[in-house]
């Protein structure tokens, strides 16, 4: 009564005191309900061991939502020692009796392998378990497993869907990944203006990505007037955030004077934010400031350190960046071989620049010997990829190559246009973080 203000005026305090008396005579409920108000605060100075103990009191009576909260304690280390393995135990003991969040949280600890083992396999049973019964995290996190093609074949339709199920009913991350869907045409039909209002609904409640991707909308003007102040607000957003993504796109407004003042420092400093997560691209970013001595210290060797952080993350920009300087030994020394290398890792996934590049080694004898049919064969690839001056390069060759020469050459450019179009496949059905 006292806590809710029924027939009394409204006093947590008072509420606390009889829900005490009460459960120091062993009344179940009471002892939840006093569990509930130490957790809180509400009533009585927030004490999470005081919590802990009443929830467990109160679950030897065979309390679902007292094991449930110990559960959670025993996950979050609130009040007893954190013990990954109890809050499993407990929350398989809930999913057998059908407890929703339970089973909801069971999908979880299997996805990240918090207590067990990792198993998409698993995670998806229990989320598809508690989707069932309506928990709508679980919605989306069955979306993303599909999405992904983790724990169960990817199903492009079914990830939508489920996205879309999420996202009607106010999930931030199933409307953020429901918007890239329909920005990227995968399923639906191609829709800027449904992916902008969905990134807006998902970036108001304060998702990252969605706010990520509402400010690329604003960047890009798709699906709204291009807005270039508005995007740098919504990157600025979700960089705030500490969202790696957000910190890069930020830089690059700053970097090029986008919707702000140009400031070389400002792009720095978020392009180290971001390449100290690993961003690829941050990474790359960071190393071409080096080289050029914007908003820092001119630093050749610098400027390789990061290169070489995102070329091993397969970044073909990066990888050809890296492989020009061994090429012409700034930073490292000269090295043809490794310029090679790298060079051949950029262009086999398409890199124009890497493959126009080798094209010309190849073709000016620069690696010891002139090989007119490998030159041939990197022209074809970099024509391929619309490179002007590769279909040049190309039509020069002809004249002083034989005609099985140029037929050989075609067929390794047919072997290598298969080779970089697999490189170029991704699996995922969008490309957004995990839950």
């Amino acid at each position: 009564m006292y806590e809710k203000g029924q027939s009394v005026p409204l006093n947590k305090k008072e509420a606390a005191k009889w829900y005490r008396l009460s459960a120091e005579q062993g009344t179940p409920l009471s002892q939840l309900f006093l569990g509930k108000m130490h957790y809180l605060g509400k009533g009585v100075q927030q004490d999470f061991s005081e919590a802990f103990k009443w929830f467990k009191l109160s679950s030897k009576s065979g309390s679902k939502e007292a094991q449930y909260n110990l559960a959670v304690m025993y996950f979050k280390g609130q009040g007893v020692e954190q013990s990954y393995q109890k809050a499993l135990d407990l929350y398989y003991l809930l999913s057998v009796q059908k407890h929703a969040k339970a089973s909801y949280n069971l999908g979880l600890m299997h996805f990240k392998g918090l207590g067990t083992k990792q198993d998409y396999s698993e995670a998806f049973k229990w989320f598809q378990i508690s989707s069932d019964q309506g928990i709508v995290p679980a919605h989306y996190n069955l979306g993303y497993l599909y999405d992904q093609g983790k724990g169960v074949s990817q199903d492009c339709n079914q990830a939508f869907n489920l996205y879309e199920l999420a996202a009607k009913q106010g999930n931030g991350l199933a409307q953020a990944n429901l918007g890239l869907m329909y920005s990227l045409g995968k399923v639906a039909t191609k829709s800027y203006k449904e992916a902008f209002n969905l990134f807006k609904l998902s970036a108001e409640q304060g998702i990252k990505e969605g706010q990520l991707n509402l400010g690329t909308m604003y960047e890009k003007g798709q699906g709204v007037t291009q807005d270039y102040i508005e995007a740098v607000k919504w990157y600025q957003l979700a960089a705030d955030q500490g969202f790696k993504d957000g910190q890069t796109n930020l830089g690059v407004m700053y970097e090029s004077g986008t919707g702000v003042l140009q400031n070389f420092k400002e792009a720095f400093k978020w392009f180290k934010l971001s390449a100290n997560q690993g961003s690829m691209q941050a990474q790359l970013n960071l190393g071409v400031m080096y080289k050029n001595g914007n908003g820092v210290r001119q630093d050749n060797n610098e400027a390789v350190k990061w290169f070489k952080l995102s070329a091993k993350q397969g970044f073909a920009v990066a990888q050809y960046s890296l492989g020009l300087m061994y090429q012409i030994g700034h930073g490292v020394l000269q090295d043809y071989k490794q310029a090679v290398d790298w060079y051949k890792l950029s262009a086999d996934q398409g890199y124009n620049l890497a493959q126009l590049t080798l094209g010309r080694l190849y073709a000016s004898g620069e690696l010891g010997s002139k090989d007119y049919v490998l030159a041939y064969k990197w022209f074809s690839m970099a024509s391929i990829e619309g490179d002007k001056e590769a279909e040049i390069y190309k039509v020069k060759l002809e004249k002083i190559m034989s005609p099985s020469q140029i037929e050989k050459a075609n067929e390794m450019t047919k072997d290598q246009s298969l080779k970089s179009s697999n490189s170029k496949q991704t699996k995922a059905c969008t490309h957004q973080p995990s839950f």
